[in-house]
């Protein structure tokens, strides 16, 4: 997966991580890592640009619900307890919607994915930039 970060400018400047191929066992720690650095670097604001992610996997699941985390000032959850990070969501979704994470322009296959495992309700979803920025 390629991953390209941009600004936006708005009160405070939000980051975009613009996600481009699968999101699967073989990317997931690449944009946790991504994010991290980010954070690191005063990031507190985050949209995830989905326009051209093709496919998630529950190991994408995973790195969104790490981020979500993250951007709450939260410990991640340790990637190798594999089923636990999967079973830690319900605890997640019941914490209603992200307020430092967004999620933009996902394709319906990838959508369908969120809406099995609880992730519509958990992250809020626009399909326009100007949109997302102004809802932080």
């Amino acid at each position: 997966m390629n991953i390209t970060i941009s600004t936006e400018q708005a009160v405070q400047p939000i980051t975009v991580i613009h996600l481009d191929g699968k999101l699967d066992s073989n990317s997931f720690q690449k944009l946790i890592n991504e994010a991290q650095s980010a954070f690191t670097g005063g990031a507190r604001r985050i949209i995830l640009d989905m326009t051209k992610l093709t496919y998630i996997s529950s190991a994408g699941i995973v790195s969104l619900h790490s981020i979500a985390k993250l951007f709450r000032g939260e410990a991640l959850p340790n990637a190798d307890a594999g089923w636990n990070a999967i079973r830690s969501l319900e605890k997640e979704r019941a914490s209603g919607l992200q307020q430092n994470v967004k999620l933009l322009n996902v394709p319906p296959e990838v959508r369908s994915v969120l809406d099995v495992v609880g992730f519509s309700s958990f992250f809020e979803m626009h399909t326009d930039l100007q949109q997302a920025v102004a809802s932080f």
